[in-house]
């Protein structure tokens, strides 16, 4: 099945192609060609070369996608939640992420004008212990993503595996410097 087909498309899809297979077998013409799908919105294709830049396990490869401003939102009382400001920030914790060998596999994605809506299984490799779905919402502006908001299907549990492996440096390391 195509990945931007969805199952009720394809039934529909096929339902139709069999209807007009039989009639055209009736009337003795060959059958109508197959109709072409309707071409992916630009901000979805962004999106989905973005998750297979995020496949290849290397942060950086994904600055290509970033506007300089971007700012990234991850939900959650955690040592990685909070709002990511530019491309170093947002990195940052990208690269936080490898270290967990995290994983995101694209479920469905949906464009409406400069939003992008993703629904993914998100889950750690190194080490196991978090598997549950993701909903983000990506702003797209001049082909780049420029602000994305991440919403986990739960929570408590992604709180829960970030607290248990990214323990913060203690004190007077934790501070930042002035």
């Amino acid at each position: 099945m195509s990945e931007n087909m969805s199952r009720s498309q394809l039934l529909r899809g096929a339902s139709a192609g069999l209807a007009g297979m039989a009639a055209a077998s009736l009337m003795g013409s060959p059958p109508a060609q197959a109709q072409t799908a309707a071409p992916e919105h630009p901000n979805v294709r962004l999106i989905r070369e973005y998750y297979k830049a995020y496949a290849s396990g290397d942060p950086n490869a994904l600055k290509r996608f970033f506007a300089a401003d971007i700012r990234w939102t991850i939900p959650g009382h955690h040592p990685l939640s909070g709002t990511k400001y530019g491309q170093a920030e947002v990195l940052a914790f990208f690269r936080e992420l490898a270290r967990a060998g995290f994983r995101a596999e694209p479920i469905s994605l949906a464009a409406d004008g400069a939003w992008v809506i993703d629904l993914h299984r998100g889950w750690s490799t190194t080490p196991e212990g978090l598997d549950i779905m993701w909903a983000l919402a990506f702003r797209i502006r001049n082909g780049k993503i420029a602000e994305a908001i991440n919403f986990a299907g739960d929570q408590h549990a992604a709180d829960t595996f970030f607290w248990k492996h990214y323990a913060l440096a203690p004190l007077p390391d934790r501070l930042a410097a002035r």
